[in-house]
């Protein structure tokens, strides 16, 4: 894997979420930024999966165009 270019910010966080990342980095041997790039990544990862793809939301609206009487018809 390449190395990335590294920004430095400054930030707050809670302390007792602190506390248990400086722990887990202890417990695995990896630096405390090392844990942090991870815990970002993930959070990153996490937040665009949770978004539909454009190709599901174009088939869902021309779903919802072609049947979208038969869906009200079915829900009630």
């Amino acid at each position: 894997m390449a190395s990335q270019a590294r920004e430095k910010f400054a930030t707050q966080v809670n302390s007792e979420i602190l506390t248990s990342i400086r722990t887990i980095a202890r417990s695995e041997g990896r630096q405390l930024q090392a844990v942090v790039d991870e815990a970002l990544a993930d959070l990153i990862e996490k937040r665009k999966q949770s978004k539909p793809r454009a190709n599901v939301m174009a088939a869902y609206q021309a779903s919802h165009e072609k049947f979208g009487t038969l869906y009200k018809k079915l829900a009630e």
